[in-house]
């Protein structure tokens, strides 16, 4: 997609901090983190959010299975992976990504 600013990291026309690339997928820091470990994990073709995601079942296995392997990769035992799908639920972005977030307590209710 021309104008998606996930695309344009994926195709390395926007640089960003990769902290792994996978088959299907790149993960990368979130440029405005909410946690001590914030990372985007995001498939390489452009899906606008987790129902279009859904509509492929191999990208959607890849995207999870990603996950896993950051979660790997950073040592985190505990984390928690946030979709936010349309702007009212607080999607910025329209390509798919999961939040990757952890290296804090995240448990809920918080406090």
């Amino acid at each position: 997609m021309v104008d998606c600013l996930f695309c344009k990291i994926v195709a390395g026309e926007i640089p960003a901090t990769v902290v792994l690339d996978g088959d299907g997928w790149l993960a990368f820091e979130d440029i405005d983190p909410k946690a001590p470990v914030h990372v985007l994990v995001v498939p390489k073709r452009h899906l606008a959010d987790i129902g279009e995601l859904g509509t492929d079942p191999a990208a959607a296995a890849s995207l999870v299975a990603g996950i896993g392997a950051v979660a790997r990769e950073l040592g985190l035992s505990a984390y928690r992976t946030v979709f936010n799908t349309g702007a009212e639920a607080g999607q910025s972005v329209f390509h798919t990504h999961a939040h990757v977030l952890g290296g804090r307590n995240l448990s809920w209710p918080p406090g």
